[in-house]
């Protein structure tokens, strides 16, 4: 582990804020992200109380930018799963859901952050652009998916992209997740996923498109 004397020769080399990053995942991962205060994320990177006021103006700006970089981190997640489209339709919007579970699965705190820890898009524009940022990979997805169905019989894009991300989210939420909080399911998340997703699109008239 880090000594607090190691962590404050890192502040004064500029690193101060990458450690309040590292510090508040590791109180977000240990006490969920309600669980500690701005003055403990700064006991815990090692620095004074008043230190971390050089980058962030609270506790919820730390948060925010802690937020903003697991959106990031997601929106290349998601892309990488859709993977332009490839192998095939169906598939890559498999693989994007697919991608959506091992984010939660494989970064609790940052999914924890992003959507648990009472901090909204809007709390500020870089928060923002990211979240826009990711979701717009699962609504660009969406219109592909559909471009095949005539014009007159095309589900609206933004309702259909927020029905599947409240499918993914719903099941990450419960099932998929890292963390302690995760329910156990007698199936693999990644199945029931793609189960709700097949009935979702056939009652879309999807049905050639999913199989």
């Amino acid at each position: 582990m880090t000594r607090s004397s190691d962590r404050r020769s890192t502040y004064h080399h500029g690193n101060l804020k990458e450690e309040l990053i590292r510090a508040a995942l590791e109180l977000i991962a240990v006490r969920g992200p309600y669980g500690f205060t701005f003055a403990e994320a700064s006991r815990a990177a090692g620095v004074s109380p008043a230190a971390p006021y050089r980058h962030f103006r609270d506790r919820d700006e730390l948060m925010a930018d802690v937020a903003r970089r697991g959106f990031e981190r997601f929106e290349a997640a998601l892309a990488k799963g859709w993977n332009q489209g490839r192998p095939t339709l169906f598939k890559a919007f498999e693989n994007m859901g697919k991608a959506y579970l091992a984010f939660a699965r494989d970064e609790p705190a940052f999914y924890s952050a992003m959507f648990e820890a009472g901090v909204t898009p809007e709390t500020t524009p870089e928060l923002q652009l990211a979240s826009d940022r990711a979701f717009l990979v699962l609504r660009q997805a969406t219109e592909e998916l559909t471009a095949s169905l005539p014009k007159g019989e095309r589900p609206p894009a933004l309702m259909m992209s927020l029905h599947i991300f409240a499918f993914a989210h719903g099941i990450a939420s419960l099932f998929a997740r890292g963390d302690k909080a995760r329910r156990r399911l007698p199936m693999a998340p990644e199945d029931l996923l793609e189960a709700a997703m097949l009935v979702y699109l056939r009652g879309l008239g999807l049905g050639k498109i999913a199989g």
